[in-house]
């Protein structure tokens, strides 16, 4: 995108949560937009979201089940690697995710962001690693073209 380009998306993107009447959510500084994810027992909805190659997005999760609900952003095998770590004796849940930028968690009821630039076309996945959930597909599909 060129840098006019840019700047008229910028605008546009304003004006749109301005129109919106302040109930837009609010990007993350430096993101050029933000997803609205439901967390519903074993799945996030939508399953699957498309993207800009370089885009800077902030995802808005939002907790509608009754159980405690996580995210990691990732490859397959950075999730197959964070699901074997979440299971393990000293990495599990009780733990928590700490401080790491790729992840969050999200209590019932609540919600939570999670921003990620996309510097490379592909598809990577957002994991919930609470025990039983990414076994049973509780999976969404990032595509970045």
């Amino acid at each position: 995108m060129n840098p006019r380009s840019a700047v008229v998306a910028a605008i546009a993107g304003a004006l749109l949560s301005v129109g919106c009447g302040g109930n837009a959510p609010t990007a993350a500084k430096g993101a050029a937009r933000s997803v609205q994810i439901d967390m519903v027992d074993t799945s996030y909805q939508p399953a699957a979201v498309q993207v800009a190659k370089g885009e800077t997005v902030t995802f808005v999760f939002n907790n509608k089940g009754k159980a405690v609900h996580d995210a990691y952003i990732g490859s397959a095998a950075e999730q197959e690697a964070h699901e074997k770590t979440m299971r393990s004796a000293d990495g599990g849940h009780g733990g928590g995710h700490g401080d790491d930028p790729k992840s969050i968690t999200v209590e019932p009821g609540k919600s939570g962001e999670l921003t990620h630039t996309f510097t490379a076309a592909g598809t990577v996945e957002i994991g919930c690693h609470e025990p039983g959930h990414y076994a049973a597909g509780m999976k969404l599909a990032v595509t970045a073209a």
